[in-house]
């Protein structure tokens, strides 16, 4: 896949909802419009991150499977107002 990533998150070997969480952390890191990589082992992070992303303002721009790995790409949607 040709996406270039502006940071990498290593999740694998994390349980559910660690893979989640760490991408939450990583992504409140990252400037609107960035885009994170992870790579976790978790086969619950399928539905979680799909999910994440549809009640979220990021986009899941991509996933794929590698054997026993999975990998997302999850571009940061724009900052949300505070109140």
């Amino acid at each position: 896949m040709a996406l270039q990533p502006d940071n990498h998150l290593d999740a694998r070997g994390l349980p559910c909802p660690l893979p989640l969480l760490k991408a939450k952390q990583a992504l409140s890191r990252l400037a609107p419009g960035q885009l994170l990589e992870v790579q976790a082992t978790d086969a619950g992070s399928w539905q979680d991150f799909e999910t994440f992303a549809s009640h979220s303002d990021h986009q899941l721009v991509a996933r794929e499977t590698r054997g026993e790995i999975y990998v997302y790409w999850i571009r940061k949607g724009p900052e949300a107002a505070t109140a």
